[in-house]
């Protein structure tokens, strides 16, 4: 992920909190919010009820590596804020509810193949 893909900022942060709703399920929630970019930026939540510093780091390295593989629809700020029950999950369970989500809220670019079902 590129540096200016990142949330950083505190005002940034705030903007994307106070305009759209949580989607979540037991692993992480999701929210979302049009900025006026070419691009995508995310933004990640790890509190200290999801563990200590390194188990947090995991978390947010296995967060970023995920996004970092989607088709995401450009001209969106996202933060992803991890539940206590991320840190005892594997990267696959992680990865399916980042994903699951990320659909539910109509984030992910289409993909001709899904479309067309007869297609290879």
């Amino acid at each position: 992920m590129k540096g200016e893909q990142h949330l950083n900022n505190q005002g940034d942060f705030a903007r994307v909190q106070g305009r759209s709703k949580w989607i979540g399920d037991a692993l992480v929630g999701l929210k979302s919010c049009p900025n006026d970019l070419s691009c995508s930026r995310h933004g990640f939540i790890v509190s200290k009820r999801v563990g200590g510093a390194v188990v947090r780091n995991r978390v947010k390295r296995r967060l970023r590596e995920i996004l970092r593989g989607q088709p995401l629809v450009q001209g969106m700020d996202i933060i992803v804020s991890a539940r206590p029950r991320a840190a005892v999950s594997d990267y696959q369970t992680l990865g399916n509810s980042v994903k699951s989500l990320l659909a539910r809220a109509g984030l992910l670019l289409k993909n001709d193949k899904e479309d067309c079902p007869g297609r290879d």
